[in-house]
């Protein structure tokens, strides 16, 4: 630790001890009036009337709340697009981080196809690492599928301290994987111990819709929203959750957007599945109405995938369904553009980079949205900024928790502090703020990061490039009890019973090669005339391909059991 020292402008306190007296501590399940001390970047006492030594820098919290550090459990900094490169890269982002009271956040390496896994995840270290000001961790998304994929990911998480990855099943042609291929995804996640992430839009709808508004002359940003219907979102949310039921593995949907994906996730979790669900700073705090601003470039400032819903009734269901459990974390997807960025989709919205703003402006918009209409208590405010996210990704009680022994990540909270969200004074480069405008009750008076002071009154005070990596251990408790429990109902069994050795009908199996591939554009009912189907025939070849492959198959079928037949395998009771 004492290799991260400030920079040298900035007085220093003799060594990393830190004071601070009469705060009420609040964590996820109590909140208490108590002095901490923190050494060397880990809290060492909490109590009253501590013993500690001479010279150490007090901080007086009388009536304030002292909370754990956020976690933003979703950024992408300086995310590469095109040849292009987000707005803020990792200083710039974690600066912003810092100065809303987040003191770690959880960026997404996102592979090129064809480029691997490791290369890619070290490529991400070496940016961060030279420019985090607080400590990070990586999500690592999975772009592609094959065999050498899986090598890599068994790598990643026994060596380099992952444990969750995400799938795309959405950008069709670039990132999206098939049903088929999220299954086998699925199963290798669950068997290393990690998150099971999705990006849930069904992108073959998506790509047909955005042709269909293109060739209507539709080419600003509502024709982003418009391509993109909230059900498109919600079929992809469940598709994912059945498919995590089948593997038995845990899901985790990142930016949850819209109602009726926030509904899918809350009947599922009812039902019993494992699923969390990561609304955004953007999702509960604005709506998608601005899409059709006459300002194009205010407009673009919106693009993201899923898209804002132009529903304006949305933040505030969604800020409910966080209040109550449904929804479990916060993230930003922080992830701006520029304006002369944005403007490559001028003439076309499907070009416009994606991405917003709020990874500075998620926790005094959740404190607002909720505490202050009296949706959550303080304490569910601490669970679902800070430590949620820690449980779920097995940072826990290392992060998201004040007690002796945790990292000092703290924030001194003000629930009376007002502030009108502005870009003339944001932290991020760019020219607009989704927020603009908002006026915000609740917000941080000092933030603490790896024991150092790095907001008090108003001012940064930064160091580029000492956030540590933080690594992950797989199987946590926390979300992989469950699943333990599980896998030992959910093994099948064969039902015992006699050989058959009755007749077996002969079949002749034309391979499929040989059959005049039916096009995906033909409807069934086009299709030329096939022999009628023996259904006796049918049943008895268990795999392989099948004479009748190419005729649609009819919902029900009235099936007659043969006349006599010695074998239990024949009679139908």
């Amino acid at each position: 630790m004492s290799g991260y020292q400030g920079k040298k402008n900035i007085p220093r306190i003799t060594s990393d001890r830190l004071l601070i007296k009469g705060g009420k501590i609040v964590n996820d399940d109590q909140s208490f009036c108590a002095d901490i001390y923190m050494e060397d970047g880990v809290i060492k006492q909490i109590g009253e009337n501590l013993i500690v030594p001479g010279g150490v820098k007090t901080i007086d919290a009388h009536g304030r709340m002292l909370m754990p550090g956020g976690i933003d459990v979703h950024t992408r900094f300086q995310m590469p697009d095109r040849g292009m490169v987000s707005a803020d890269d990792f200083y710039q982002g974690t600066k912003a981080a810092l100065s809303g009271g987040t003191t770690m956040i959880i960026d997404h390496v996102v592979p090129e196809p064809g480029i691997s896994l490791i290369s890619s995840f070290e490529q991400w270290r070496e940016w961060a690492d030279s420019k985090s000001c607080c400590d990070y961790s990586l999500h690592v998304d999975i772009t592609e599928w094959h065999k050498g994929i899986q090598e890599e990911m068994e790598a990643l998480v026994k060596d380099h301290g992952v444990n969750s990855f995400l799938v795309y099943l959405a950008y069709k042609d670039i990132f999206q994987l098939t049903d088929a291929q999220v299954y086998e995804v699925f199963s290798v996640i669950r068997d290393l111990g990690a998150i099971a992430q999705v990006h849930a839009e069904n992108g073959d709808i998506v790509a047909e819709e955005q042709r269909r508004i293109l060739e209507q002359g539709i080419t600003g940003p509502e024709g982003h929203v418009l391509s993109r219907p909230e059900e498109v979102e919600a079929e992809a949310v469940n598709r994912s959750v059945t498919v995590a039921n089948q593997t038995n593995c845990p899901l985790y949907v990142t930016k949850v957007m819209s109602k009726s994906a926030a509904d899918v996730i809350a009947q599922a979790r009812k039902k019993g599945t494992v699923v969390y669900g990561e609304p955004i700073t953007a999702s509960l705090g604005t709506d998608g109405s601005h899409y059709w601003s006459k300002n194009w470039a205010k407009a673009a400032a919106f693009v993201t995938s899923p898209p804002l819903s132009p529903d304006p009734t949305t933040p505030d269901y969604l800020n409910s369904l966080l209040s109550c459990g449904d929804l479990q974390v916060t993230g930003s997807a922080h992830c701006p553009f520029n304006t002369a960025q944005r403007a490559v989709g001028k003439d076309d919205f499907s070009l416009i980079p994606e991405g917003v703003n709020g990874t500075e402006e998620r926790m005094s918009i959740i404190w607002d949205k909720c505490v202050v209409t009296g949706k959550m208590d303080e304490n569910q405010f601490v669970a679902v900024t800070s430590t949620n996210a820690a449980k779920i990704f097995n940072l826990y009680p290392r992060k998201g928790r004040i007690a002796v022994g945790s990292d000092a990540d703290l924030v001194l909270w003000d629930p009376d502090m007002t502030k009108i969200i502005s870009a003339k004074s944001h932290n991020s480069t760019v020219e607009y703020n989704i927020f603009e405008g908002t006026e915000v009750r609740g917000g941080p008076l000092v933030v603490i990061s790896q024991g150092k002071i790095v907001l008090e009154e108003g001012n940064l005070h930064t160091t580029e490039g000492s956030g540590r990596y933080v690594a992950r251990k797989p199987f946590p408790d926390y979300v992989y009890k469950r699943i333990k429990a599980r896998s030992r109902l959910a093994e099948l069994r064969g039902v015992p019973r006699g050989l058959y050795d009755g007749p077996v009908c002969e079949v002749s199996v034309t391979p499929k090669a040989m059959t005049p591939a039916s096009s995906a554009k033909t409807s069934p009912a086009k299709q030329p005339n096939q022999p009628v189907r023996n259904l006796h025939q049918s049943g008895f070849s268990l795999s392989g391909a099948q004479v009748d492959d190419n005729i649609p198959r009819r919902n029900t079928q009235r099936i007659v059991a043969p006349p006599g037949g010695r074998a239990n395998i024949t009679s139908l009771g």
